[in-house]
Order: C-alpha cells, then structure tokens, then sequence
C-alpha cells in the first residue's frame, strides 16, 4: 500500500523528475556490458511506464523507442555478420564468402562468423538499446514541451531546438495511429509492408509538419527573444560558457576514462559546473521571461528523483568494488549477477509507487474530473 505520508492529490509528476530519473538509469546502463542488469534496466522501464503513464500523446512513445531498440540490435547483428574483424573468435557457427581485403585494413567481408563476434556485437548493441529504451520512459512519462518552461533563459534557444527534436517521436506515434485509423476507414489492401508503404510519406510528413508549426508559433509569441544588453557581458558570458565546458569535459575524461586522470577529474568537474552555473545567470539577463502557474516540486519528485540517481551511484560503486561483474573478461563466460547494480537498478522501480496519483481524464482528454451526465 501507498505510504500514507505520500499520499498526494491527483497531479502529473513534474517532467524534470522523470527525466532525471531516466537519466540516472541511462548512467548506469553506460558503465555495463553485462547483459543482467541491462535487462533488467529495460524492464525497469517497462514496468514504470505501464503502471505511470497518462492518456496524453505522447505516453505512446515508449513502444516506439522500444522497436527502435530492437532495430539497432539487428543492424548491428547483421554488420558483425557481414563487416568482422580478424581474429574474433574460435567457435565457427558458418561461413560466408569472403572478399579479400589488404591485412591493414583491419576488417573482414564475409568469412568465417563465430559465436565470440556475435555475441561481443550483441552486448554493445544491448547497451544502446538499453539507453534508448531509458529515453523512451522519460519521453512517455514527462512532456518533452513542458521542459521548455524550466530550460535557462541562456540557452532559451538551444532549449527550443532540443524539444521541437523531441516532440518529433511522441508526435509521428500519434500521427501514425491517425493515419491508420483513416485508411482502415477507407478499406483496401490489408498487406502490413504495403499499407507501411502507403502510409509511411503521410505519417512522417504530418509530424514534421507540426513540428514546425509548434516552432512557428514559438517564434510568434516571443520564445528567446533578448534584450539590449553590453558587449563586454556578453563576452563574459562567452568566456566563462567556453571555459566552464571545458572544465566540465575534463572533469568527465577524468572520471570516466581511468585512473591516470582520476585525481583532477572531480575539481575539474566541479570547477567547470561552477562557471557554466554563473555564465548561465550573466546570459538570463539578456531574456525577459515570466512563468506561469510553474509545476510543483515536492517531496514524489525528489524521491523519483533520487531513486534514478541511486541506480547510477550503486553501478558505479560496483566499478569501483569489483569491475570484472560488469564488463564480461570473455563473451562466451556466463553472466554474472553484480549485487550492488541490480539492488540500485531494483530501487528505481519505486516511483511507480511513490508518484501521485493521475488525474482522472475527461472526455476531452484533458486533465480533470469525468463528467457524470452530458447534456444533449
């Protein structure tokens, strides 16, 4: 049973929270090739989405990112298969003819498939499908438009940019639903590759199109307009952007690429967060903005929040613990089972206890109670 203590009235998540809780599993899914906790991140996702998705739009786009993932499996199967490397393995499954290329080139066409390359192949590609599918929980959990309201006034622009890109997805599943609804209407051949055939230009064009519209009526209201303002701050503001990327990129090397740079990866990074957070605050004073009736960030959106963190936090303390766990010495070793990823992967399952409640959708599909008598 729900807490009692957490126990709101019916309200969608705020957007930020799920997609830093899609985030924090998208970290810990970067920092493994073992196949167990990349599956069970997938099916984290799948369980949260279905037990906290909405009637909106774009709670359909789960599935879609979930076939893309799937897709990205098979293509990168099927490269290993045809494009290998020298030296991939001792277990042939089947050969294939081969064209002879110079040993320099590094790669091979055709020849011999072997169980070793095939299943190197399908660890990595798990991993971005893995990634993929994080993404597709936080696009069907949290709008990717209501993002634009907290994005800072510095980046206003780029911010536009990156969820226009991201309605796109949300956008083309409900285009195709439409599109399928009306030739079913009209009858015809009933041929899956025919009807994707037909129906592909119209579902594509229909999302692109309001894509645009959605940055045309931006533009028209305003979006990233900017005042007058001086020179010199903003060449301020460009001095510390520049530097506190660096900062920020160094700090990540450092951390992320081994321990010869590990000792300044941690002030670099902090070092380098610290001047972008002030040359974001310089930049929002050229944006005049105003924000209406904001989201509410309470105690859910911090625990949603934290259980997403805790996932990435416990993977990479099992780096630190014992690495051998999640990144297998041999592609033919059984996976084994890293305790302390699986235990912070499992605990990102609460927020499908510890979200409030949805509100009930009308017969507009809108927010809000479902009317009991309709007048005629």
């Amino acid at each position: 049973m729900r807490p009692q203590h957490l126990i709101t009235h019916p309200r969608a998540l705020h957007p930020g929270a799920w997609w830093l809780w899609a985030l924090g599993l998208a970290a810990a899914a970067s920092r493994t090739l073992n196949p167990v906790p990349l599956a069970l991140i997938i099916a984290v996702t799948w369980f949260v989405v279905s037990a906290r998705k909405s009637t909106s739009p774009w709670a359909a786009s789960y599935g879609l990112f979930f076939r893309l993932s799937l897709i990205v499996i098979a293509v990168h199967l099927v490269f290993q298969v045809l494009f290998s490397g020298h030296a991939q393995g001792l277990t042939v499954l089947f050969t294939l003819p081969e064209i002879a290329l110079p040993e320099a080139a590094g790669i091979k066409i055709g020849g011999e498939v072997t169980l070793e390359a095939l299943l190197s192949a399908f660890y990595v590609s798990l991993q971005l499908a893995t990634i993929f599918c994080c993404i597709g929980a936080a696009n069907a959990l949290g709008s990717a438009r209501q993002l634009l309201r907290y994005v800072p006034a510095a980046l206003y622009e780029i911010g536009i940019a990156c969820v226009i890109a991201l309605t796109f997805a949300p956008q083309l599943v409900v285009d195709a639903k439409r599109v399928r609804e009306a030739a079913r209407l009209r009858g015809g051949d009933i041929g899956r590759f025919r009807r994707f055939g037909r129906l592909a230009m119209p579902i594509v064009e229909g999302a692109l199109e309001r894509s645009v519209d959605l940055a045309a009526a931006m533009d028209s209201r305003g979006y990233g307009r900017t005042t007058v303002a001086d020179p010199r701050a903003r060449r301020v503001t460009s001095a510390l952007v520049v530097a506190g990327m660096l900062g920020v990129c160094l700090g990540l090397y450092g951390l992320l690429g081994g321990e010869a740079g590990s000792w300044i990866g941690l002030p670099a990074l902090v070092v380098g967060l610290g001047l972008v957070a002030v040359a974001l605050v310089l930049g929002g004073r050229r944006t005049g903005r105003t924000r209406y009736r904001p989201d509410p960030w309470a105690l859910p959106e911090w625990l949603v929040v934290a259980s997403g963190a805790t996932a990435a936090v416990m993977t990479f303390w099992q780096v630190r613990v014992d690495a051998t766990t999640l990144v297998l010495a041999s592609p033919l070793d059984v996976p084994p089972v890293p305790p302390l990823a699986c235990l912070g992967i499992l605990v990102a399952l609460l927020p499908a206890v510890l979200a409030p409640p949805l509100p009930l959708p009308t017969h507009e599909g809108l927010p809000g109670p479902v009317p009991e008598e309709v007048a005629v």
